[in-house]
């Protein structure tokens, strides 16, 4: 199985390596980060980069694609060659997925039409613009399309997917392997439960980046 995993330069880096950590720890699968041209691409603020091995062409027809998210989501919504690549790659796809707002470029690509998905909390209400009925949960798989929501999401999508996929087992040993046994030492995950003033205070510095 042949997972592309889209890097492109302004992604968050959690959103690509989360997956990536539990997906490329099962047998037999390929995991390949794809970009519209190879070498590095840097991360949210500049600060760490991931290499593309291959570029959009080289992986046109992937069992699995991921689109990681970014605080500037005109970076995947902008760009119509990696639009174009999604919608071709989603016509012959096992699953399609996205993590954090890479949901808003499956929106974009007019792949979210009719379907639930959900995002990052601060970018939610931007995907009814593309057709979708927001759904404030962690993972959401609509089809064979799955959404996770923000950022750390991610790596409970995989892990669905894996078990969706391979079994059970498959997904208990890649969740082991990674000792994914959260214990955050402060319950403020979500706005449900953080504090409203932290919540107030990152609409405040993020919102206009959504």
């Amino acid at each position: 199985m042949q997972i592309a995993i889209l890097l492109y330069d302004g992604m968050t880096v959690l959103d690509a390596i989360g997956p990536y950590e539990v997906l490329q720890s099962v047998p037999g699968v390929e995991v390949c980060f794809v970009a519209g041209t190879r070498g590095e691409k840097r991360a949210d603020f500049k600060r760490l980069g991931l290499v593309a091995d291959y570029t959009l062409a080289d992986v046109p027809h992937p069992d699995v694609l991921v689109v990681p998210g970014t605080p500037f989501p005109q970076a995947v919504t902008g760009d119509p060659a990696v639009l174009d690549w999604i919608r071709t790659a989603h016509e012959t796809t096992t699953w399609t997925t996205s993590v954090c707002t890479g949901a808003l470029g499956l929106g974009a690509a007019g792949l979210l039409q009719g379907r639930r998905a959900t995002t990052h909390w601060l970018a939610l209400d931007a995907l009814a613009q593309f057709g979708a009925t927001p759904v404030e949960e962690r993972v959401v798989r609509d089809g064979k399309i799955w959404t996770a929501a923000g950022v750390s999401s991610g790596i409970d999508m995989a892990l669905a997917l894996v078990g969706e996929q391979f079994g059970a087992a498959a997904a208990q040993t890649a969740q082991l392997i990674i000792e994914y046994d959260p214990q955050p030492p402060y319950d403020a995950g979500s706005t449900r439960k953080a504090p409203a003033a932290i919540v107030a205070a990152l609409r405040e510095q993020f919102g206009n980046l959504m």
